[in-house]
């Protein structure tokens, strides 16, 4: 039994601290002011619970953001139209990123925090990979398309959080006129012919 508690407390303590993160970010203004000591104090819990249970904040906001997307990412694996894998290939890539999108759009703090940690290459973490690859597969079976590869990391820069945020605090851009804008730069992109511009 008392091998037990700790385990119990530690996962208590875990989901706590991605609660209270959570949170904060959601009602930031600036998501690089958010410290470890904040979270850590929001969650009733010593920093040292925060290291040892996610290594730094960069740890912990990929933990969080991971968390938010696995909804997003079983739909887009596993999920019916407009996401699953059966549907039309050019339907499946605007529906991708109009995905992608929607989350940045509802974790705006969360995604500049993440995206705005340094040091590593947003390119190579695991969920822009994911994204990537995803959206590639999807590319592929588009007949006559090339330069996938490209294409991929290009569409997926119209949802990066920096613009999103811009867009969205700067430019005062509405959701849905951004949606409908993405919706129709993909849909120019990817029915342009072979080696011409659309």
């Amino acid at each position: 039994m008392s091998e037990r508690r700790p385990r119990k407390d530690a996962a208590r303590n875990r989901e706590a601290v991605l609660a209270a993160a959570d949170g904060l970010f959601a009602r930031c203004e600036s998501p690089g002011s958010i410290t470890m000591a904040d979270i850590a104090a929001a969650a009733g819990v010593g920093k040292a619970t925060l290291f040892r249970g996610f290594g730094d904040r960069t740890g912990l906001i990929r933990e969080l953001y991971e968390a938010r997307l696995e909804p997003i990412r079983e739909a887009i694996e596993e999920g019916p139209p407009p996401l699953g894998p059966a549907t039309p290939p050019l339907r499946r890539a605007s529906a991708l990123l109009d995905a992608v999108l929607c989350f940045k759009l509802d974790n705006r703090h969360l995604a500049l925090a993440l995206e705005g940690t340094g040091g590593d290459s947003p390119y190579l973490a695991e969920h822009y990979v994911r994204w990537h690859s995803t959206l590639l597969g999807v590319l592929e079976r588009i007949p006559g398309f090339t330069g996938g590869a490209f294409a991929a990391h290009a569409l997926l820069a119209a949802t990066r959080a920096d613009l999103v945020e811009h867009l969205v605090s700067e430019e005062h851009v509405p959701r849905e006129r951004m949606r409908e804008d993405l919706a129709d730069f993909t849909t120019r992109v990817l029915s342009a012919p072979s080696g011409e511009p659309s």
